[in-house]
C-alpha cells in the first residue's frame, strides 16, 4: 500500500474522509465507484468551504471547471484517462486552475483528486456538493435538461416554475441533449417530474418560442 498522497497537507478534512488509495481505477469501472466515492468527496469539501467561509465561491469554482471540461474534449481526456499519470493530471489542473480564476481551495481539491485517481468522479462530486449545499439552504435540487442551450431568461422561467411546484426556492443545473425530440426534461431530486409540472413546462417552451 503506498503512502496517502494527503499526507503532511495540512488538509484534514480529507485525511479524515479518505483512506489511502492504490493503482489505477478502469473507466468502465469509474461510473460505478463515482456514485460511491461522490458523497464522501463532497462532503468533506463542503466542510472545508464551510470551515473558509467560501460555500459559493466553490460552488462556482466547481461550475467553472464543469464548463472548461465541456468545452474541451483534450482536457476531458487528460483529466479522466486512466493512462495519464497522476502528476500530470495534477499539473493540468493547476495550469487551467490561474487562468480560469479557480480559488485555492478547489485546486488543492482538483489536486488530492488527481493523486488519488479520482478525477473521473469530479461531476458526481460536483452534483453531490451542489445537493449538499441546496439542502443547507432549504432548496431542492432540479437539472433541467433541453434540446438546445437554454439562455438565463429561460433558465430563470423554468426556475419559477419548478419553484411554485415545489413550494420551495430551487438550485437549477442545466444540461443538453441534442438527442432530445423537444420539450423539457425535468428531474426534482431522484424523481421526473409529473404529468401537471410537465405540461406547464410544455406551455413555458411555446411561450419561449413566441408560439400561442
Amino acid at each position: 500500500m503506498r503512502p496517502s498522497p494527503l499526507r503532511g497537507t495540512g488538509w484534514p478534512p480529507f485525511r479524515r474522509a479518505f483512506a489511502p488509495e492504490s493503482g489505477i481505477t478502469n473507466l468502465a469501472a469509474g461510473t460505478a465507484q463515482a456514485s460511491g466515492v461522490a458523497t464522501r468527496y463532497a462532503t468533506a469539501l463542503f466542510e472545508l468551504a464551510e470551515d473558509g467561509n467560501a460555500l459559493d465561491k466553490v460552488a462556482d469554482d466547481l461550475a467553472a471547471v464543469e464548463r472548461l471540461t465541456e468545452e474541451s474534449p483534450e482536457l476531458r481526456q487528460v483529466l479522466r484517462s486512466p493512462i495519464v499519470s497522476r502528476d500530470r493530471q495534477a499539473a493540468a489542473v493547476t495550469a487551467l486552475a490561474g487562468p480560469a480564476g479557480i480559488g485555492d481551495i478547489v485546486t488543492k481539491f482538483l489536486g488530492v483528486l488527481a493523486q488519488n485517481r479520482r478525477l473521473f468522479a469530479l461531476p458526481a462530486i460536483t452534483a453531490a456538493y451542489r445537493s449538499r449545499l441546496a439542502t443547507a439552504r432549504g432548496e431542492v435540487t432540479a437539472e433541467v435538461t433541453s434540446a438546445v442551450p437554454l439562455d438565463e431568461q429561460q433558465l430563470e422561467a423554468v426556475k419559477g416554475a419548478v419553484s411554485r411546484y415545489a413550494g420551495k426556492a430551487v438550485s437549477l443545473t442545466a444540461d443538453v441533449d441534442p438527442g432530445l425530440l423537444g420539450g423539457l426534461v425535468v428531474r426534482i431530486g431522484s424523481r421526473m417530474v409529473d404529468a401537471s409540472l410537465r405540461t406547464k413546462l410544455q406551455q413555458l417552451e411555446l411561450a419561449m418560442r413566441g408560439v400561442g
